[in-house]
C-alpha cells in the first residue's frame, strides 16, 4: 500500500514540470514508442505552454499522430514519461485524462450520424455536471451550427461535420484541444471558418496542440511551430523562422536547398 510520502515522490516530476511554478501545460520526457523494429516516436522531450497555440509539422511518417496519440492515451510509450498540469498521465487511460481537461479531435469525423447536432453536443455533455442548456446554446452558436440544431448529423457537410466533432471536444471545457489535421479534406471558406473558431476559443483561454500539412492554416493561427522528422524534434522555434529554414523546407516543403 503506497504511503502519502510514497505518493508525494510519484507527483514530484510531473508537478515540476508542470505544476503551478511554472507556465509549462504539458511536457513529455525522453517519449518513445517502438512498433517492432521501427521507432515511430525517438526520446522526444516536448513541452507546451498555458495559451499557447502550437501546430506539430513534418512530412508523413514522421510520428506526428503516433506522439499525439501516446499523449491521449490511445497508445502506451514503449518509454518515457507524459506530465500535464501537475498530473502524470503515462499510465492513465484515454477517459481519465480526459477528466483532467484534455480533449482531443481526430483527423476522421467522429460524430455519431443517426444523431442531430444537438443529440451529438449531449453526448458529452452527459460527462460534466455543467448547464446542459446554457453550453449547448453557446456551442451551437460558436460553432456555426445553430440553425441545424435539429439536422442529423449523417446530412451535414464535411466541415460541418468537423466543427460539430470539434464542438463536442469543447463542452467538456477543456484546458488543453489536441486537434489532428483538422482541416483536411475542407475548402477555403470551410478551413477559414475553422482557423476563426480556433481563434475565438483561444481568446477565451484554451491552449491547442495542432498536427497539421496545410501551411497556410498554420500561418493563420500559430506563432510557434514544431516540426518533427523521423520520429524526433527537427527544428522548433517561430513560424516565420520554420519558413525559411532551409532544411526545413527541404525536408517538409520538398525544396532543395
Amino acid at each position: 500500500m503506497s504511503t502519502p510520502q510514497d505518493i508525494n515522490v510519484k507527483q514530484q516530476p510531473a508537478v515540476a514540470a508542470t505544476g503551478g511554478g511554472t507556465d509549462t501545460l504539458l511536457a513529455t520526457e525522453q517519449l518513445t514508442k517502438n512498433f517492432g523494429g521501427l521507432t515511430a516516436v525517438d526520446s522526444v522531450d516536448f513541452s507546451i505552454d498555458e495559451g499557447e497555440i502550437r501546430c506539430l509539422i513534418g512530412p508523413n511518417g514522421a510520428g506526428k499522430s503516433t506522439l499525439l496519440e501516446l499523449i491521449t492515451g490511445q497508445l502506451s510509450p514503449s518509454e518515457g514519461s507524459i506530465y500535464f498540469d501537475g498530473h502524470e498521465l503515462t499510465g492513465l487511460p484515454p477517459h481519465e485524462r480526459i477528466d483532467t481537461g484534455i480533449s482531443v479531435k481526430f483527423q476522421s469525423p467522429h460524430v455519431y450520424e443517426n444523431l442531430t447536432v444537438e443529440q451529438n453536443l449531449q453526448v458529452p455533455l452527459q460527462r460534466t455536471d455543467r448547464d446542459a442548456d446554457g453550453v449547448m446554446a453557446e456551442t451551437l452558436d460558436r460553432i456555426s451550427l445553430a440553425e441545424k440544431a435539429t439536422t442529423g448529423a449523417s446530412e451535414l457537410s464535411h466541415g460541418e461535420k468537423q466543427r460539430l466533432e470539434i464542438g463536442m471536444a469543447v463542452t467538456l471545457d477543456p484546458t488543453l484541444m489536441l486537434l489532428d489535421e483538422p482541416v483536411a479534406g475542407m475548402s477555403v471558406d470551410e478551413t477559414a471558418d475553422v482557423a476563426e473558431l480556433i481563434g475565438s476559443l483561444h481568446d477565451d483561454g484554451m491552449t491547442f496542440l495542432v498536427v497539421e500539412h496545410d501551411m497556410e492554416f498554420v500561418r493563420r493561427i500559430s506563432e510557434r511551430v514544431t516540426v518533427l522528422n523521423q520520429g524526433s524534434i527537427f527544428r522548433q522555434g517561430p513560424i516565420e523562422e520554420i519558413e525559411t529554414d532551409e532544411d526545413v523546407r527541404r525536408i517538409y516543403l520538398g525544396e532543395n536547398a
